[in-house]
């Protein structure tokens, strides 16, 4: 299951992806419509990789494209199945990518805990859905040691809306340096549409990144994610993403105050521009889908949190004021037809 367009098209509110809801990064959408789509991009990608090392203070040769996130998720999987990895640990909720691709490839899957042995360990700070602090980088920012590959998932961290760990334009000192960072700013410029990432590697991973490059197909990334690529190392891109996360901040205070006011339970602990609520209680799984069902008709999206194990919770992204109060109107008249649930409004 994934948030933005469905069947019914583009929902005029859409709380169900984490894309800045400021965006798009008028810089980096200029980028994407200049590129050029008439010619390959270099299949070596060198300027580009200088371009993301250079942003990460890592040599070129550290950088690996990927077409996506999930596309990378899939690829550093079968490299972990290749390399003899007998499991795959999750956090207890995250991104369906990382089971779905353990189990294409026959690999148990171990949510939360300590990992006793070989395999392949993801974490990804701030979490989805809940945007909280993954307990399982603690142990990597330490330095311990174990018979496993980590993949840390940066997709939020450009979003972190705390003012402890808020993004400043370049990447944070504190990420664990014994692990794979991935990294998809399209959420963070608000072009989603336009599917590239990177990764960059850990020190020492040479034969890693030869590796991972060999299962890659040919091009991974197209014309127009080469430009968002390019595009997200830029000061004035990064300028822009650092000014925008002041309204995601004052948006995101105002919407979980809405929230409250209609009766919804929000989960505590989020850094990012997104937030997991309880609607009112619980209800049984078909009376909450119903719900849903009834928002998107009047052009509300939402997130059923049910396949990251949170069911009758919904995940929001941060949008505008008006946007907020379409969702208030919406639910309130909603439930206002609903028996016995004038008590929800």
């Amino acid at each position: 299951m994934h948030g933005g367009p469905d069947a019914a098209g583009v929902p005029l509110h859409d709380f169900s992806t984490n894309s800045n809801a400021c965006g798009p990064c008028p810089e980096a959408l200029h980028a994407v419509q200049a590129a050029d789509a008439t010619r390959y991009p270099d299949p070596a990608y060198a300027a580009l990789r200088e371009a993301l090392g250079a942003f990460h203070g890592v040599p070129p040769a550290r950088i690996v494209l990927a077409a996506s996130a999930s596309e990378f998720i899939h690829r550093i999987t079968a490299l972990a199945a290749q390399q003899g990895a007998v499991q795959v640990a999750l956090p207890p909720h995250s991104y369906g990518d990382y089971a779905q691709a353990a189990q294409a490839r026959g690999l148990p899957v171990v949510r939360g805990g300590v990992v006793a042995a070989a395999g392949l360990q993801w974490a990804c700070e701030p979490s989805s859905p809940l945007g909280r602090a993954d307990p399982a980088v603690q142990p990597w920012r330490q330095g311990c040691t174990a018979p496993v590959l980590r993949v840390l998932d940066c997709a939020y961290a450009p979003l972190r809306l705390d003012e402890e760990g808020a993004w400043t334009g370049v990447p944070a000192p504190h990420l664990p340096p014994a692990c794979w960072q991935l990294w998809t700013p399209n959420k963070a410029l608000g072009l989603t549409g336009v599917r590239a990432a990177y990764a960059v590697a850990p020190a020492g991973m040479d034969a890693q990144v030869l590796a991972l490059n060999a299962l890659a197909p040919s091009w991974p990334v197209g014309a127009h994610g080469v430009a968002l690529l390019q595009a997200w190392v830029q000061p004035a891109v990064q300028q822009w993403l650092v000014h925008s996360l002041g309204s995601l901040r004052d948006w995101k205070a105002r919407q979980q105050g809405l929230c409250a006011e209609l009766g919804w339970q929000v989960q505590p602990g989020s850094l990012a521009n997104y937030f997991c609520a309880l609607p009112n209680g619980s209800h049984p799984p078909q009376a909450f889908a119903h719900m849903l069902d009834g928002l998107r008709n009047a052009g509300i999206k939402l997130r059923d949190c049910a396949s990251f194990g949170l069911p009758g919770q919904v995940r929001l992204g941060v949008l505008p004021p008006a946007s907020q109060d379409a969702l208030v109107a919406a639910w309130r008249a909603m439930v206002a037809t609903l028996p016995n649930q004038k008590d929800m409004a």
